[in-house]
């Protein structure tokens, strides 16, 4: 087995290669050398003896990992970061005496944690804006689409298909703007030692305000503005609680699309792109199952379930250090990122490509139209000298029996006709019939697409127009 490969059926089957790349076991390692290579720098900046040729030799060597040695070594110390200091000072025999010169493990599992996880919240972004200019563009080309709105999964008053596509982007800019805070404030460790106190650089550097400066520079190094001013050994574990609920939010909102997705599929409304030579079922050869969106709900599944993880760890941390969260974190934070990044591209792929079957979402939409537009109606009886209260009561009387034709019966709607025969209402037939009109029953909606886009979506996206929004979405097995 390669040692690079994170071993997961997110990795092979679901996930992108960037962001399987981010995770693996060369990216997380030679982070821990850039790390060490940054402490040997400036330490050497702030008086110590430390050689350029020992740091050139230790750049030479990032990339350079026996893995064979490394896995040997840590059989026997059983330490994964004494084994790999241990292979690297082979690969660097003059620097050895200085790697991981002061520091504790968790300077390198540490940071190394806050920058991959940095650098995996802007791919995750990346992967967001995409699906987010796609459902922006599905929205404007759909905003003028009547259809049944539901509620309770009830026929309800009528919306727009562009419409209902602006609440799944909606949750998706909330989404956004909680990552950009959690990406705005990611902190390193730095380098504090064993309780967080800087005791070995006192006793390395012998001058406070050389030591007050190591942390600056080790992150100026690894590209980051921000440390914890305080520490244990470690960060604070509120740190992965609050990226895994990020994650679990964007979770959310992509199962909530995929569960609206299935439900709209079933009525034959909205389907998934569906290729060529696809098989819905193995025993139902005209299936079309929405297999991508089942994807979804199932994955968002488990990173809603994973966020829970570092909660529990963060609450049951002992004073300035405890191992009880090591394992825990090394799972549940690459999931729950191969997990998100999988989410998205399902979604990308879904909304760049859905299927709208007009005609059926008309015939759905005129089936209940009379229903819909009973409190027009109502409305315009009254405006003819009738009692509203006695019409509301008729209205009601009527639209059960109707329901019971169409539910029980299984006979066209005769809403209209009962109303339009009966003298209290004071209708003809085509007084009614100008009360159905699809476009005047959905109020605001085709409009309030087009002021959501201008007000909301399109900032975002110019601001972000830099960012490469090429990305994959093809959809593996």
């Amino acid at each position: 087995m390669e040692n690079n490969i994170y071993v997961t059926p997110l990795s092979g089957r679901y996930a992108s290669q960037e962001m399987n790349a981010l995770w693996s076991n060369d990216s997380k390692y030679t982070t821990w050398r850039k790390l060490w290579i940054a402490l040997a720098e400036t330490e050497k900046e702030l008086g110590i003896d430390i050689t350029d040729e020992q740091i050139q030799e230790m750049k030479d060597h990032v990339n350079d990992i026996d893995y064979e040695i490394v896995a040997k070594r840590e059989k026997e110390c059983r330490h994964d970061v004494m084994a790999h200091v241990y292979e690297f000072g082979l690969k660097c025999p003059t620097a050895k005496p200085v790697i991981h010169l002061g520091a504790t493990s968790c300077f390198v599992t540490d940071n190394t944690d806050v920058i991959l996880m940095t650098k995996a919240l802007g791919l995750i972004k990346q992967k967001l804006l995409v699906v987010i200019k796609n459902l922006r563009d599905f929205a404007l080309k759909y905003k003028a689409v009547t259809c049944l709105g539901y509620t309770h999964f009830q026929p309800a008053q009528l919306t727009t298909v562009g419409k209902r596509a602006t609440l799944w982007l909606q949750d998706l800019l909330e989404d956004l703007e909680e990552l950009e805070f959690v990406e705005s404030h990611m902190k390193l460790l730095g380098c504090k030692g064993t309780t967080g106190t800087q005791e070995s650089f006192m006793k390395l550097l012998k001058d406070e305000e050389k030591v007050k400066q190591v942390d600056g520079k080790i992150a100026e190094k690894m590209g980051f503005e921000k440390v914890y001013g305080v520490s244990g050994q470690t960060y604070t574990r509120k740190l992965d609680t609050r990226v895994l609920q990020v994650l679990s939010q964007i979770a959310q909102s992509c199962s909530k699309f995929a569960n609206d997705m299935r439900l709209l599929q079933h009525e034959k409304e909205l389907e998934e792109p569906f290729e060529k030579g696809q098989i819905g079922s193995s025993a139902m050869a005209y299936k079309r199952n929405p297999m991508r969106s089942e994807r979804i709900n199932s994955l968002a599944r488990h990173v809603m379930a994973l966020s829970m993880d570092p909660t529990i760890t963060a609450g049951t941390q002992w004073l300035e250090r405890t191992l009880d969260d090591s394992a825990n974190k090394r799972i549940c934070v690459p999931e729950s990122f191969l997990a998100v990044d999988a989410i998205l591209i399902l979604y990308a792929n879904i909304s760049k490509g859905i299927v709208v079957y007009e005609n059926v979402i008309k015939t759905n939409m005129m089936q209940e139209l009379p229903f819909m537009a009973t409190e027009e109606i109502l409305m315009n009886a009254v405006l003819k000298g009738g009692d509203r209260q006695e019409l509301h009561e008729k209205i009601r009387v009527y639209s059960m029996e109707a329901g019971r034709q169409v539910k029980e019966l299984g006979k066209p709607n005769d809403l209209v006709e009962r109303i339009a025969n009966d003298p209290i209402f004071g209708l003809t037939k085509e007084e009614i019939m100008q009360a159905l009109n699809p476009d005047h029953l959905c109020g605001r909606a085709p409009h309030q697409v087009d002021d959501f886009m201008a007000e909301y979506v399109n900032p975002v996206l110019e601001r972000y127009q830099d960012l490469s929004m090429d990305i994959t979405t093809e959809v593996n097995v």
